[in-house]
């Protein structure tokens, strides 16, 4: 109910009648999988959606939820990870191997680790501007500071290149075969 009526009050506030690509972000522990799966194939069934991904799901539930939708005649097309060169959780526990195998695409979201892969942190104080200067959010200062040494020696690695640290840390994703795209997340103009 939830997932349709939010993506009903979407559409009213885009004044669009669909969407190309309608995920479940993040399986929720208190809804079965077979009631969200049912509730995406019915924004597909409806035209409300051209396209189903999910987002975030752990191999065996992404497993279990892919095939509910075979089941109810719906393909899922893509699936949306954090991925990067600091967070490569998906491909070690076989997510990437899988979805290739079953011919779903990756969309890669923080393949700049929340602006870790940048010059930004680089320095020994926090920009006051930046995510992990803030006292809420994903990324925080302890984050930062744990991970400068591994940061300084892939920007040495970058420069070696002749490239900056974020063009590297792009690249890297981008060429790996099982990424369909990336979502670079840029905050502003300037990040862009």
């Amino acid at each position: 109910k939830h997932l349709l009526a939010s993506l009903d009050q979407s559409l009213r506030r885009m004044r669009l009648d669909y969407v190309d690509i309608f995920y479940s972000h993040c399986p929720d522990p208190d809804t079965r999988l077979e009631e969200t799966m049912s509730a995406l194939a019915t924004a597909l069934q409806s035209g409300r959606a051209l396209y189903i991904g999910l987002s975030k799901y752990p191999l065996k539930r992404l497993k279990k939820a892919v095939k509910i939708l075979k089941d109810l005649g719906v393909r899922c097309l893509i699936h949306q990870v954090p991925y990067s060169l600091l967070q490569r959780e998906y491909e070690t526990e076989g997510s990437l191997d899988w979805t290739e195998q079953e011919g779903l695409g990756n969309i890669i979201f923080s393949p700049l680790a929340q602006g870790m892969l940048t010059e930004k942190y680089l320095g020994g104080a926090l920009p006051t501007d930046s995510r992990a200067a803030l006292p809420h959010g994903f990324l925080q200062k302890d984050q930062v500071d744990t991970r400068r040494p591994v940061l300084q020696e892939l920007a040495d690695l970058a420069g070696a290149q002749g490239i900056p640290l974020h063009h590297m840390a792009l690249r890297w994703t981008l060429h790996h075969r099982r990424v369909t795209s990336a979502i670079i997340g840029a905050r502003n103009v300037q990040q862009l």
